[in-house]
């Protein structure tokens, strides 16, 4: 089974994959987004490697008005007016019947739709009495832009008053390799997984070792002060919670024999 394009031919089925790329700046609403795209493209940046990402998609509806009676008449007639017109527009091209079949044609679809309108009204029982109009929006946007682009793509919207929105956050990490222009290293790129560890900073806090992973090497006390004691092992030797469970069950039966065994002894 195959689609059909626009001109007919067959059209390739693409599956949806998900955003890749470095962030290069995050915004509160789409125009600013779609502000910074737009300034990359009058510098002449190849916006074809920027996305735009929505971040926390939400489903918002906004009411507009009460709706009444009058208003759902009123809705359907403008609706069947609309296709009224249509219609007549085709009897008086293809029908000869001039001016005349144009009017009528929007005279009865105003009249069925206003029909229909009040109709679909009633049927609701008045369980919605207000009209709205429904989007997508997203609470952030997110410029991706390919990593050896990044840092040109920033240097960029640093040119534009708040271009860079909230900045790109810790959200998103930058990949290894990022460039500020072609093939020059960026000097605020992370390093790789594979680049060599740096020292920590004095006094920075160490992430305790991972479990099954060697103990790391700890420098000895400064002169003058005592070594650190061990901390107490906890005596796990003691019989399991199930072990007593058991322990009490078997207990509590020997119990009820002995009782049974002194009823039948006293009868």
């Amino acid at each position: 089974m195959s689609n059909l394009g626009p001109m007919g031919g067959p059209q390739r089925m693409t599956t949806p994959t998900p955003p890749s790329g470095e962030a290069i700046g995050r915004y509160a609403t789409y125009s600013e987004a779609q502000r910074a795209v737009d300034f990359l493209s009058d510098e002449h940046f190849p916006v074809q490697n920027v996305t735009i990402v929505g971040n926390g998609l939400q489903m918002v509806e906004r009411v507009t008005g009460r709706l009444t009676y009058g208003r759902a008449a009123g809705a359907g007639a403008a609706s069947g007016a609309w296709f009224g017109l249509l219609v007549g527009l085709m009897l008086s091209v293809f029908g000869g019947g001039g001016s005349g079949a144009l009017l009528t044609g929007v005279l009865v679809g105003a009249g069925f739709g206003m029909l229909f309108g009040v109709i679909s009204y009633a049927l609701t029982g008045g369980r919605r009495d207000f009209t709205s109009s429904s989007q997508i929006v997203a609470s952030e946007y997110t410029v991706l832009c390919l990593p050896q682009l990044a840092g040109q793509a920033r240097e960029v919207l640093s040119r534009l008053p708040n271009g860079l929105g909230r900045g790109t956050g810790p959200d998103y990490s930058a990949p290894s390799g990022g460039s500020s222009q072609w093939g020059a290293p960026d000097p605020g790129a992370r390093p790789g997984p594979w680049s060599a560890p740096t020292a920590p900073p004095p006094g920075a806090h160490l992430p305790p070792p991972q479990p099954g992973s060697a103990p790391a090497h700890q420098p000895p006390p400064p002169a003058g002060e005592r070594p650190a004691e061990p901390e107490p092992v906890m005596d796990l030797s003691g019989p399991t919670y199930a072990e007593k469970v058991e322990e009490q069950r078997r207990a509590r039966r020997a119990a009820e024999q002995q009782e049974r065994d002194r009823v039948r002894d006293a009868e």
